[in-house]
């Protein structure tokens, strides 16, 4: 079937464009009356629901690194990578009942000022600054990156730069709005997203299922899946052995079975959910109770992602290893790709639209997010204190513009090198190696008294560096077998510990060296929070949505193990 797209497509994708772009507007003007209210601008504060919430936090966190990437491991390891959105699941939980009380009660909106308020400025400054630079240039760029290589395949290959500069386009239109535009515009996005995600995983199914003679019936497709390989539906990754082959390893290193549940997959959802400010700003503005049940039907929701992002790559691998699809290229990356090729004319416009949507929520919170940390924690701390409320608006847009515009020139000819690593390992690398730092910093910061600044400072330095260690060095200087790891060939030549296993020895030691510290210091830091019983308190219908998720994925542990 030819990947260029028909008239069909093309009307679908418009109707689209102008259904989010004139409900954007509508919300827009219903706001103008608070147009230069700094908080209502960055915020949205007390105008979110919850169920915009919701979709505002899963539209920003999937993008075309989630259908691209994971389908790509979808391909690659099978159903093991759904650990990633059910671990996700359950970090929304912890989240909702732990962190966003400490955060509403000591009236946080931004992560920079948490770290002010908790710590000192210079903690302060010193983030603000280095999630400037990582929002810009490794998450904003992957992200129109992406997303216009994998737009241009389904459009044919000839309009790579013309894709990137509507996507960003359209996403400054959303987001200099306000995070009110932003969150309600996400709604439909995900909509979007849903539907024409769940359309390609059933065309993928029903494809199964004529090709290997069982009809078009998406379940007898997924029966055919779960048959031809089994392999593919183990949530556990076996450890490799003297005889495992280099394929075995490298999926292991990728995604080491039990190990990763008990260190790095913990510290990536925690810290992501918890302490990101492109993720918990659509909470801050809310009372505890909607941000609460936002954040807890998001992660519902997170439950039926590996269905949208992760199915079409096992249907591509089981399709592609009986010879059934021989327009996959680029390896398994290209999984996604290639199953779109056997979409029906319309169609294949409903999954430009969903990769749209996805991507463009995506850089339209990203983008709100710099400007925020920028007006509230730079521009107006330490460049125009005086600013009023119409200016930090102002400044707040043209951030938005500056921004974009930065991600563009970088990404115009590919500068930062991300289509030789692949998106999504550019994400995980650069964002990984300062997880553990972080999430020890914020998890300390809110529940143990005597945590100190020089503790936050040296704990957020040691986690990247210890990260980086791991990573890279450690093998060599102390071999490949020890009491905390063990290495494996990874295949290029050289010894390698599974990711996960290095963000956890990352993240204890840190959390070692962070008490050491802090143990030196007062007993209580004069700058800790006050925490109380009340705070935690579930109302009895978060505690039935807590339950339900907890039984679903239960369930599908059982179901997959």
């Amino acid at each position: 079937m030819n990947k260029n797209l028909a008239f069909a497509d093309y009307a679908v994708f418009i109707v689209y464009f102008i259904v989010v772009s004139v409900y954007g507007y509508t919300i827009y003007r219903k706001r103008q009356k608070n147009e230069h209210d700094a908080k209502a601008y960055f915020l949205a504060e007390g105008t979110l629901t919850w169920w915009a919430i919701g979709a505002s936090l899963i539209a920003s966190n999937i993008s075309a690194e989630q259908f691209i990437g994971m389908s790509g491991e979808g391909f690659f390891l099978g159903i093991a990578v759904a650990a990633y959105e059910w671990v996700a699941a359950i970090a929304l939980i912890i989240v909702a009942v732990w962190f966003i009380p400490v955060y509403l009660k000591n009236k946080i909106y931004t992560m920079p000022q948490f770290l002010k308020t908790r710590y000192n400025e210079s903690t302060a400054l010193i983030m603000a600054v280095f999630w400037l630079f990582l929002y810009v240039f490794v998450n904003l760029t992957s992200i129109l990156y992406l997303g216009a290589v994998a737009i241009n395949g389904l459009a044919g290959g000839e309009y790579l730069h013309v894709i990137m500069i509507g996507l960003a386009l359209f996403a400054l239109l959303i987001s200099l709005g306000g995070m009110k535009v932003v969150a309600y515009t996400d709604v439909i996005q995900v909509a979007v997203l849903i539907i024409g995600g769940l359309v390609t995983s059933y065309i993928a199914l029903t494809t199964v299922g004529e090709r290997f003679g069982v009809g078009s019936d998406a379940i007898a497709g997924f029966k055919v899946l779960m048959h031809e390989a089994p392999e593919h539906f183990k949530m556990i990754i076996p450890k490799p052995t003297a005889t495992s082959s280099q394929n075995d390893i490298n999926k292991y290193l990728t995604f080491p079975g039990m190990l990763s549940y008990l260190a790095g997959i913990w510290i990536i959802n925690l810290n992501y959910w918890g302490c990101n400010q492109y993720i918990t700003q659509r909470a801050l503005g809310a009372d505890l109770q909607t941000a609460r049940t936002g954040i807890l039907f998001a992660g519902i929701l997170k439950l039926l992602m590996p269905v949208i992002v992760m199915l079409p790559g096992i249907a591509a691998y089981v399709l592609y290893s009986k010879g059934y699809l021989p327009q996959l290229v680029g390896g398994k990356d290209g999984a996604y790709s290639a199953v779109l090729t056997f979409l029906p004319t319309g169609l294949k416009g409903l999954s430009v639209a969903a990769l749209t949507a996805a991507i463009v929520a995506s850089l339209a919170g990203k983008v709100n997010s710099i400007s925020t940390i920028y007006t509230l924690d730079v521009h107006k701390k330490y460049i125009q204190k005086a600013a009023g409320e119409r200016q930090q608006v102002n400044i707040g847009r043209i951030a938005v513009f500056a921004a974009m515009v930065l991600a563009v020139l970088f990404t115009w000819n590919d500068v930062l090198g991300i289509g030789g690593v692949g998106g999504f390992t550019y994400i995980q690398k650069y964002t990984g190696f300062i997880s553990p730092g972080v999430f020890a910093m914020f998890f300390l910061g809110m529940f143990w008294k005597r945590t100190t600044g020089t503790a936050a400072i040296v704990g957020v330095l040691s986690g990247f560096l210890l990260s980086v260690f791991f990573n890279e060095f450690a093998p060599m200087i102390l071999g490949n077998e020890t009491l905390l790891y063990t290495a494996y060939a990874n295949g290029k030549g050289a010894f390698e510990i599974p990711f996960h296993i290095c963000m956890g020895l990352s993240f204890l030691f840190t959390m070692i060296l962070m008490i050491a510290i802090s143990f030196a210091g007062p007993k209580e830091n004069p700058k800790a929070f006050e925490l109380d019983t009340e705070m935690f308190k579930l109302k009895p219908q978060t505690t039935v949505l807590i339950v339900i998720t907890l039984l679903i994925i239960f369930a599908l542990y059982v179901k997959f193990w």
